[in-house]
């Protein structure tokens, strides 16, 4: 599963390299996936919309299996 998150993670960051930020794999938990969210995406008020409307939306997609994407710091 962790490899079938990283592939989906390098086209979810492409989007978010193109606006500053950057995205990095904290770890999974039970289908949970920690991401944090680094660049301009780390200070960034939206940072939250991002990760609900773009990277959790898109991760689900390509990995079925995950639960949620949670931010952490």
């Amino acid at each position: 599963m962790k490899e079938k998150i990283e592939a989906a993670l390098q086209k979810v960051r492409a989007g978010l390299q193109q606006d500053g930020g950057d995205i990095e794999l904290v770890g999974i938990d039970d289908g949970v996936v920690k991401v944090r969210l680094k660049g301009a995406c780390a200070g960034c008020p939206m940072s939250q919309v991002t990760l609900a409307n773009f990277v959790e939306t898109e991760l689900r997609r390509q990995v079925p299996e995950i639960k949620r994407v949670e931010a952490v710091i």
